[in-house]
């Protein structure tokens, strides 16, 4: 008796939050063109996984907890919805078998190689994205140019704030002009760049108006997902 092969998914590791999750957001199923199972990990607003290191051990123990359940129940790769988690890739990594890219910055190696050059990371928190993270993701700090939108309020108020404060409504267009303003002065501080990279995993969906308004290859975290799961499954 054969039995029928599951549909492969992918899990998403999600911060706690209540703002929206558009289309596009690494944490929006609909952004994904494949089945997917997001597990929200319980304390883990935005200030607790937005710094420059680890979360606290037992946040952690719950990021990896997660990782394995989802592993079990069948997920073929896992993804987070926060860049920031690069600096506990390894740790939850290596607690399961399954493909983990918890940060889109892991993909900076392949964008090195394939954009000679600057490259430009596009950030929710400027200060937070330190030598501990910059590390975690094997970046030398003198190859790349950072803007954080930690100075743009509508950013701010929606995806950095504590929980309970967290915007719970959002004007798109605001948000993506935003968004391209700060890619704009980013290249305009550093005209060389090659290519720009989104370490932020509410980005990916301003991603098309950032090509527009720079001009340049952008990167994020979602094309990877996509490549992790043709690559741990068999037709």
């Amino acid at each position: 008796m054969m039995t029928a092969r599951l549909e492969p998914f992918i899990g998403i590791l999600a911060l706690d939050t209540t703002f929206p999750r558009i289309k596009g957001d690494v944490g929006c199923p609909d952004s994904y063109p494949f089945a997917s199972k997001v597990v929200i990990i319980d304390g883990a607003d935005s200030p607790a996984i937005v710094r420059d290191g680890e979360p606290d051990g037992a946040l952690l123990e719950r990021f990896i907890e997660a990782a394995v359940d989802l592993e079990k129940s069948g997920a073929s790769a896992i993804v987070s919805t926060c860049g920031f988690l690069v600096s506990s890739q390894k740790k939850i990594a290596a607690a399961v078998k399954i493909p983990v890219m918890l940060s889109s910055l892991t993909l900076y190696p392949v964008i090195a190689a394939t954009c000679p050059g600057k490259i430009g990371i596009l950030t929710a928190s400027r200060q937070a994205l330190g030598p501990n993270a910059l590390a975690a993701a094997g970046i030398a700090p003198e190859r790349v140019a950072i803007a954080g939108m930690d100075g743009e309020p509508v950013f701010t108020q929606t995806f950095l704030a504590t929980k309970e404060k967290q915007n719970r409504t959002f004007e798109r267009e605001a948000m993506e002009a935003a968004v391209c303003n700060t890619a704009r002065a980013l290249c305009k501080s550093e005209p060389s760049l090659s290519a720009i990279l989104l370490e932020c995993g509410n980005l990916p969906p301003y991603a098309d108006a950032i090509r527009k308004a720079t001009g340049l290859p952008v990167f994020h975290l979602l094309d990877a997902a996509a490549l992790m799961l043709a690559a741990n499954n068999i037709d």
